[in-house]
C-alpha cells in the first residue's frame, strides 16, 4: 500500500480549509493530480492511486469546495459561494503549485472525471502551459440552448428560494434520464455495473447529498465557459478522452466524440479517444477497471517518456 498523507490548506475564499491527499511513491517518476467529480471526494480514487504508486507515480488531489472534508458543516455540501467556479479552479491550482515545488523536475499530469472533466478543461485553458498531459474522463458536450435553459431555471428558483435551496426539479432535469438504460436496482446504477461500488456510494453521506441551486449554476457556467474557450488551450498539449459507451453523461459516447472533434477542430495536435463497450460512468470503478488502469498507465508512460526526451 502507498504512503497516503492528508493535508489541509486555506481555500482562496478565506472561509474553508481544503482537504487534500497525497499518495507518495518510493522512487517517483511523475505526478498525477486528480480532479474529482460531482457529489464525490478524492479518496474514492484510492485503488487507482495505489496502482499508479506501484509504477512510481505520485498521486495528489483535493476535495473541492462543497465536497468531502472541505466543508465546515453539512449545509455547505453542494454549495460553492458567489465566485465558486473561480475559487475551485484557484484551489486546484494552489495544490498544483505546492506539489510542483516538491517535484519540480517530474512530468506533471492531470485527470478530471465527470464534473472534474469540465473543471480540468477550464483549467488547461488557463494553465495548460504548465501541464504535460491531461486525461479527460466521463465527459460530454452540452448545447448552448440547454445550458441557457438550465441557468435560467437556476436563476428563477434562486430568486424565490435562495441559492442554498436544494431543488428536486433541477436534480430531475439534470439526472432524470440517466438510469433509463440500466436495470432499476437503485437510482444510481448508471454509475457502474459493480453493485458493491453502487451500494457503498449510496451509504456514504459525502456522495448522497443534493446539490444546491448555486452548485448547479456553477456547473452550468463551468461547462459553458470551457466550451467557449477551447481555442485558449496549448495546441500541443497531449489529451486523452476516455469514457464508457454506456455513460449517459457523454450521451452514450456521442458527447465524448463531439468533445474530441471540437478539440481537434481547435487545432489540438495530440488528442486521442477510447470508449469502453458496456462500461457506464465511472470507468475507474467498472468491472473491467484493471484494463482501464493499464490503458491509462500506458498513455501516461508514453507521454512521460516524450516529456523527458524534450
Amino acid at each position: 500500500m502507498a504512503d497516503k498523507r492528508e493535508y489541509r490548506y486555506p481555500s482562496v475564499n478565506r472561509k474553508n480549509e481544503i482537504f487534500s491527499l497525497k499518495w507518495e511513491a518510493d522512487q517517483p517518476v511523475a505526478v498525477l493530480q486528480i480532479i474529482h467529480g460531482m457529489q464525490e471526494f478524492v479518496d474514492r480514487y484510492d485503488d487507482f492511486a495505489n496502482y499508479l504508486n506501484t509504477k512510481g507515480y505520485v498521486v495528489v488531489g483535493e476535495d473541492h469546495l462543497g465536497h468531502g472534508f472541505s466543508v465546515n458543516n453539512e449545509e455547505e455540501y453542494g454549495y460553492f459561494g458567489k465566485t465558486g467556479s473561480e475559487d475551485v479552479l484557484k484551489d486546484i491550482h494552489n495544490l498544483y503549485e505546492k506539489t510542483r515545488r516538491e517535484y519540480p523536475d517530474l512530468p506533471y499530469f492531470f485527470l478530471g472525471h465527470s464534473m472534474g472533466s469540465f473543471l480540468v478543461r477550464q483549467y488547461i485553458e488557463r494553465y495548460g502551459e504548465e501541464v504535460d498531459g491531461v486525461i479527460i474522463m466521463g465527459t460530454g458536450w452540452t448545447d448552448q440552448n440547454t445550458l441557457t435553459a438550465g441557468k435560467t431555471v437556476c436563476n428563477v428558483i434562486s430568486a424565490f428560494r435562495g441559492e442554498k435551496h436544494r431543488s428536486k426539479l433541477i436534480e430531475g432535469i439534470a439526472f432524470g434520464s440517466y438510469n433509463d438504460r440500466c436495470p432499476k436496482r437503485t437510482r444510481v446504477d448508471w454509475l457502474t455495473k459493480d453493485e458493491k461500488i453502487v451500494d457503498t456510494y449510496l451509504k456514504e453521506p459525502r456522495d448522497t447529498f443534493r446539490f444546491t441551486v448555486n452548485g448547479y449554476k456553477f456547473l452550468f457556467n463551468a461547462i459553458e465557459d470551457e466550451q467557449k474557450n477551447i481555442d485558449k488551450m496549448p495546441k500541443n498539449l497531449p489529451v486523452f478522452f476516455v469514457s464508457g459507451e454506456e455513460d449517459p453523461v457523454g450521451a452514450y459516447g456521442k458527447g465524448v466524440i463531439t468533445s474530441y472533434t471540437k478539440f481537434k477542430e481547435a487545432g489540438m495536435t495530440d488528442v486521442n479517444i477510447k470508449l469502453y463497450p458496456g462500461d457506464r460512468h465511472e470507468i475507474l470503478n467498472e468491472l473491467d477497471r484493471q484494463q482501464v488502469y493499464e490503458d491509462l498507465y500506458t498513455w501516461l508512460e508514453n507521454k512521460r517518456t516524450i516529456t523527458l526526451g524534450k
